[in-house]
C-alpha cells in the first residue's frame, strides 16, 4: 500500500508540474501582449493520511496539487506611441469596455483603443471603451453629467462663438500730417459662426494734431452703434479719450444671425485700467495685434488625452475642446477577478463589485496618451520556473519508475 501510494505521489507531482508548466508558456506566450499580466502558480500539499489512529507522528504525505493561479498586478513598462487613442493607466485600475450585443461589462488594463465606422472608441475586441461625457469647463476644470456612456466622437464638432469683445494694437503717427489716414482690418464673427471683416479708418484731425477720427466697416450686415468716434491723445502719445469702452454693435446679417454687440476694450474690464493699446508716438502708423474672441465653427482634426484621462478634440477653428473623461474602475480584490480572454477580466463575487471613478482621484491611477502599458512578463523569471518545473517534473517521474522497480523487486520475492 505505501508503494503504491508512493507511485501517486509521484503522479500528483507529475501532474500538478504540468500544469504549472502550462501557466509558464502562457507567460511567456503573451510577453509581447499589450497590458497582459503575468501568472503565478500556489503549490499545496494533500491532506496527509495518519498509519495509527491519528497520531501527527505517523502522518504519511500524499503528494501536491495547485491550489491556485493568482495573476500579478505590479506595473508593466509604457511604450509610446504615435496614435492618439492608444492610453496606458500607471497605477491602480482598469478600463471600462461594454459588449454592444449582451451590454455586459468587461475590465482591461490593455488601451489599444480605435475609432471605428461610427465614430465610437472601442478596443481589440469592438467593445465599446466607456466614459463620462463633458458638459462643461470652468477655469480647467472638468463637469460631467454623472452618467457613464459610450465614448462617441462621431460628428463632434466645434460650436462657432459669437465675438464679445476685441483689442487692437497699433501706432498713430504723431508726426502724419492733417487729413493723414491710417486702416487697419480684422475678423470677427456673428453666432452662426459668420466671419465679418470689420475695416478701421483713422484720420488725423486738421482741427486739433492730437486727435484722430475713426469710422468703421463691415463687410456684412449693418452697422447701427459704433461706427465712429475719435481718439485724442497727451503729449506723451497715451490715448485719453474715449474714456470707456466704444461699443459696436452689426445687425441684419444675410444669413439671419443675431445682433453683433462687441466692445472695443481699451481698458481693462477688471479695474478700468488703461491698456495701452492704442498710442501717437512720433513713429511710423502700424498695428501691432489683433486679439478677439470669437471663432467659427470647426472640424474634429485630432485628439489628445491628459493624466485625468480627459479626451480633448483639436478643431480646425484652432480650439481645443473636452469631449468625454474616461472611466476608470477598481475593486477590492482584483485578485478575484475572472480572466475572459482578449486581455478582458470580469468581476466575480471574489473580486467585489467595481468602484468606478475617474484617473487620479480616489486612488486610481493616471492615464498616459500616446501610450501602451506592455506586458509586465519577466522573461528570465519565467525561464527559470520552467527549469525549475521541468527539473521537478523529472524528479517526480524518477519515483514512479524507481517504485516500478520496487514493486518489481517485490514480486520477483516468490520465483
Amino acid at each position: 500500500m505505501s508503494l503504491n501510494s508512493a507511485m501517486y505521489s509521484g503522479v500528483s507531482g507529475i501532474m500538478t508540474l504540468g500544469n504549472a508548466m502550462n501557466v509558464t508558456g502562457d507567460n511567456i506566450a503573451n510577453v509581447n501582449t499589450v497590458g497582459y499580466k503575468g501568472s503565478r502558480t500556489m503549490f499545496s500539499d494533500i491532506l496527509s493520511n495518519s498509519l495509527s489512529n491519528g497520531s501527527t507522528t505517523m502522518q504519511m504525505g500524499r503528494g501536491t496539487f495547485l491550489s491556485g493561479v493568482t495573476p500579478s498586478w505590479s506595473q508593466g513598462s509604457f511604450e509610446s506611441t504615435a496614435n492618439a487613442t492608444d492610453m496606458a493607466l500607471q497605477g491602480s485600475g482598469f478600463f471600462m469596455v461594454k459588449d454592444p450585443v449582451n451590454n455586459a461589462k468587461f475590465y482591461t488594463r490593455s488601451g489599444q483603443f480605435t475609432l471605428n465606422n461610427q465614430g465610437q472608441l472601442v478596443n481589440g475586441n469592438g467593445m465599446n471603451v466607456q466614459g463620462y461625457q463633458v458638459t462643461s469647463t470652468v477655469n480647467g476644470a472638468v463637469n460631467t453629467n454623472g452618467q457613464i456612456s459610450n465614448i462617441n466622437i462621431g460628428g463632434v464638432q466645434s460650436v462657432p462663438k459669437a465675438t464679445t469683445q476685441f483689442r487692437i494694437g497699433a501706432n498713430l503717427n504723431a508726426a502724419a500730417s492733417a487729413n493723414a489716414t491710417f486702416a487697419t482690418s480684422f475678423d470677427v464673427y456673428n453666432n452662426l459662426g459668420g466671419r465679418v471683416t470689420l475695416t478701421y479708418s483713422f484720420t488725423k484731425s486738421p482741427l486739433a494734431p492730437l486727435t484722430w477720427n475713426y469710422t468703421v466697416a463691415a463687410s456684412s450686415g449693418t452697422i447701427t452703434t459704433g461706427g465712429a468716434g475719435a481718439m485724442t491723445f497727451n503729449s506723451s502719445g497715451q490715448m485719453v479719450t474715449p474714456a470707456a469702452n466704444p461699443a459696436l454693435s452689426i445687425t441684419g446679417f444675410p444669413t439671419g444671425a443675431a445682433p453683433l454687440t462687441m466692445n472695443w476694450t481699451l481698458f481693462n474690464p477688471v479695474g478700468g485700467a488703461l491698456y495701452g493699446d492704442i498710442t501717437s508716438y512720433n513713429a511710423g502708423s502700424t498695428t501691432t495685434s489683433i486679439i478677439q474672441d470669437g471663432y467659427s465653427t470647426g472640424t474634429l482634426k485630432g485628439l489628445s488625452v491628459d493624466g485625468k484621462g480627459v479626451i480633448s478634440g483639436l478643431f480646425s477653428n484652432g480650439q481645443t475642446q473636452a469631449l468625454y473623461q474616461l472611466a476608470i474602475a477598481d475593486f477590492a480584490s482584483p485578485w478575484g477577478l475572472s480572466r475572459q480572454g482578449g486581455s478582458m477580466y470580469a468581476e466575480t463575487m471574489q473580486s467585489g463589485q467595481p468602484l468606478l471613478g475617474t484617473a487620479g482621484s480616489g486612488g486610481l491611477g493616471t492615464v498616459l496618451g500616446s501610450s501602451l502599458e506592455l506586458s509586465n512578463v519577466d522573461l528570465a523569471s519565467e525561464f527559470v520556473k520552467m527549469i525549475q518545473n521541468q527539473r521537478g517534473y523529472q524528479a517526480n517521474s524518477r519515483i514512479i519508475t524507481t517504485v516500478d522497480e520496487m514493486m518489481t523487486e517485490a514480486v520477483n520475492l516468490k520465483r
